[in-house]
């Protein structure tokens, strides 16, 4: 199981490869409160991530954020009935195999869309809606801080 501290969050110095990746943070309202949609995904290595996380995904060339983030929840979650509120708002860090640094930038959207069928079913294998102040075990500290800080 991988340890998620804060080391993860400094960058290494001659860390020289990047990945900008895009998603979403998606919310609903369900009688009354607000939802928020995470995914279980599965790593390169078949590995379950130990936790939820937010739809996310690389930026392909030629697409822009906003693309790439609606692409993204799409495939992840099957969600498409989405618009969006706001600007990016973008977290950094290390990939999960410590690898590149990664540029995560996340648009809230927001849906009556309640479910979807997961379109990358080799790294996604589970989609829910969570309470923001219930929220389940997430691999990513930052992605938890983000939505119990409202920071979108």
């Amino acid at each position: 199981m991988t340890r998620i501290d804060e080391r993860w969050y400094t960058r290494p110095d001659g860390m020289t490869r990047e990945r900008h990746a895009a998603g979403g943070v998606v919310v609903r309202i369900e009688r009354g409160n607000l939802r928020v949609a995470l995914v279980r995904e599965i790593d390169s290595d078949g590995a379950v991530l130990d936790g939820y996380v937010l739809p996310k995904g690389g930026v392909q060339p030629g697409e822009n954020l906003e693309t790439a983030a609606r692409r993204e929840v799409h495939e992840e979650a099957g969600l498409a009935d989405l618009v969006r509120l706001g600007e990016f708002v973008t977290l950094e860090r290390q990939d999960s195999k410590r690898a590149y640094w990664a540029f995560n930038h996340y648009a809230l959207f927001v849906t009556n869309q309640v479910s979807g069928d997961i379109l990358d079913k080799d790294h996604h294998f589970d989609f829910g809606w969570f309470p923001l102040e219930a929220l389940p075990p997430m691999f990513w500290p930052d992605e938890r801080r983000m939505l119990q800080e409202g920071r979108l």
